[in-house]
């Protein structure tokens, strides 16, 4: 068991790497779609989909915060107009219905303008009957994920596979109860929070996502 002087990977290409070695029953199959979470997620998921020969596309998901404790999860949104509510934190911190639609109509504009910016006027890509494979840097407590698994479902995917490099042991086993597959490559205990688990965790930029997306789309010809 890793102790919290010693990190388990050194950036996010790196825990890439490391995952996609987790991933490799899914190498070389031509139904794999790699959708990483913006922004932490997509150098994590380029080396997945490179990895395994996979397309790799955005899935953009944004917390919905508790108003004045922002960095507090109440819920998340997917693209689709999908909602995520934690009712015990709506309750914990009573707040009201008119409170959370502020929210909610901040944080859809803001995924939005992002998933423009990502996508750069490309449609997004057809999902129905694929293998998914949602990949980010890590989870604490999973809300964000939990709104990108239920958004997919809508998509009708054949099969939801959740991936990342480390998470809290127990938000890998509550997400079993969404995704049809799991692959966390390590899940350290105490967990605490996902940058703990990196040498260098600094923010990922929207110039290297809209970089990294760019050179997977040149590579993909070559990958297939």
């Amino acid at each position: 068991m890793p102790n919290l002087s010693d990190p388990c990977f050194r950036d996010r290409r790196h825990a890439g790497r490391v995952l996609a070695s987790a991933l490799s029953h899914h190498a070389g199959r031509p139904e794999v779609q790699v959708l990483a979470l913006p922004r932490g997620g997509v150098p994590v998921g380029y080396e997945v989909a490179e990895a395994l020969g996979a397309p790799l596309d955005v899935l953009v998901v944004r917390k919905l915060g508790v108003p004045g404790q922002e960095e507090y999860a109440m819920g998340a949104l997917a693209g689709g107009g999908v909602r995520v509510l934690d009712d015990a934190v709506v309750r914990l911190f009573d707040i009201e219905p008119e409170a959370i639609e502020a929210v909610a109509r901040r944080e859809q504009r803001e995924l939005e303008r992002r998933e423009r910016l990502y996508r750069a006027g490309r449609p997004a890509p057809g999902l129905r009957g694929r293998t998914v494979i949602l990949v980010d840097d890590g989870l604490a407590t999973g809300s964000t994920m939990r709104a990108a698994v239920r958004g997919l479902r809508a998509l009708r995917p054949a099969r939801i596979v959740v991936a990342v490099p480390t998470a809290a042991a127990e938000t890998c086993e509550a997400l079993r109860q969404e995704a049809d597959e799991v692959v966390c490559a390590s899940t350290p205990r105490p967990f605490r929070a996902v940058g703990l688990w990196y040498e260098d965790f600094s923010q990922t930029g929207d110039d290297e996502v809209r970089a990294l997306l760019a050179r997977a789309r040149h590579a993909a010809p070559q990958a297939a």
